[in-house]
């Protein structure tokens, strides 16, 4: 905990931090057969729900501790170190709680009822990536349909990258209105008679993800269950800050693991370890100051967003770069931990590899760079 104690401010900090601490130690356990298979396991979810983790969100009345999004991040961080693929999909999960508990995008009765639903521990996540449209955040319209019934709607098409598919217990969906030429969300059981899950995960990285095709066919879903219309938004997410805290849990892995090796590694050209080596010595010395950097900024902007919240709209553009700087920075410490391990990073025996293909996914994760470039270049240039 000593490289953590410039975030831990207060008890609940410190308690929060444990907790996660254990949790990610147990996950840690998984890691390897989730990668190998490309799964999203049965035990990883049990994992979870033991430690009431689908609900610590939630406002205290739903049975949660309503955690701000700084304590969140603090959690989301650590358990990254030992499980980022789990971090970053349960992730979702919880930020989609945060955003309906702040943004007020649902009515009362439905929030209710997906709070209930989660304090049960039950597993959501957004659905709304397709193969033609792309990242919903580039405006694309979806291909999948909700045709006007009787009753409700019927929903039909296929949604790429909906993480931990076969596990969920519920999706909410992207779908293009037919009779309202518009854009909703529809909250779909995924025990539904017309849903499947298509597996067709098989990536470079974050393959413990399990972020499979999610297939419609002719579902049918009531009137209340369109939960929301595009149109009606929260205004800047801060819960996607979990991107960026997820990316730096593995870089804060690989330095643990690399200072590791270096005091541990000592070839036979050599009467000491590699750590008195002066160029491992640089290494380390540059992955912990880029750590720092982007810890701070990542918890600073957090903490800016639960103590104003009505500055909350002029968060936006430093929520964006919190995210660009933070993945890349990520990626940074990664591959110098690979320089010190050398070929030795290459092998299973090491989780070195598995930090440098699963980081690399942060540079794909919304939003994406060039995006945010153009918006600071335009903020300087086009007023």
């Amino acid at each position: 905990m000593q490289e953590d104690h410039i975030f831990l401010k207060n008890n609940r900090h410190i308690d929060l931090y444990q907790r996660a601490t254990k949790l990610s130690n147990e996950l840690k356990n998984h890691v390897k057969e989730a990668d190998e298979k490309g799964r999203f396991l049965n035990k990883t979810v049990q994992t979870l729900k033991n430690h009431q983790y689908l609900s610590l969100v939630l406002p205290a009345s739903y049975g949660g501790e309503d955690l701000s999004l700084y304590e969140w991040l603090i959690m989301q961080e650590k358990i990254a170190e030992g499980d980022a693929a789990t971090a970053l999909s349960v992730g979702w999960h919880n930020g989609i709680l945060m955003e309906l508990k702040e943004g007020k995008l649902w009515t009362d009765e439905n929030f209710d009822w997906v709070a209930k639903k989660a304090h049960k521990q039950k597993l959501f996540n957004r659905a709304s990536t397709e193969k033609n449209t792309g990242s919903p955040t580039r405006g694309g319209r979806p291909e999948t349909v909700a045709k006007r019934t009787v009753d409700g709607y019927s929903l039909t098409g296929r949604k790429t990258f909906t993480t931990m598919a076969e596990v969920l217990d519920y999706a909410i969906v992207s779908a293009w209105i037919e009779d309202e030429e518009q854009m909703g969300w529809f909250l779909i059981d995924m025990k539904q008679e017309g849903v499947s899950v298509d597996p067709t995960w098989d990536t470079l990285g974050m393959r413990g993800t399990a972020s499979d095709d999610l297939v419609l066919d002719n579902v049918v879903v009531s009137k209340r269950h369109l939960v929301e219309r595009k149109g009606k938004s929260s205004g800047p997410k801060g819960w996607l800050l979990h991107i960026p805290a997820c990316y730096l849990g593995i870089a804060k892995a690989a330095l643990k693991d690399a200072v590791q090796f270096a005091k541990e590694f000592q070839p036979n050209s050599l009467d000491h370890p590699i750590a008195k080596e002066s160029h491992v010595r640089q290494k380390i010395g540059e992955m912990d100051l880029i750590l720092r950097r982007a810890r701070t900024y990542l918890f600073h902007v957090a903490e800016e967003w639960d103590r104003h919240p009505e500055k909350r709209p002029q968060l936006a553009k430093e929520l964006a770069v919190v995210k660009v700087t933070a993945t890349n920075d990520a990626n940074k410490v990664v591959d110098l931990a690979m320089r010190i391990a050398g070929g030795r990073g290459l092998s299973k025996e090491y989780s070195f590899e598995r930090y440098y293909r699963d980081v690399r996914a942060g540079l794909h994760n919304p939003p994406m760079d060039d995006l945010i470039l153009e918006q600071l270049a335009s903020g300087l240039l086009d007023e």
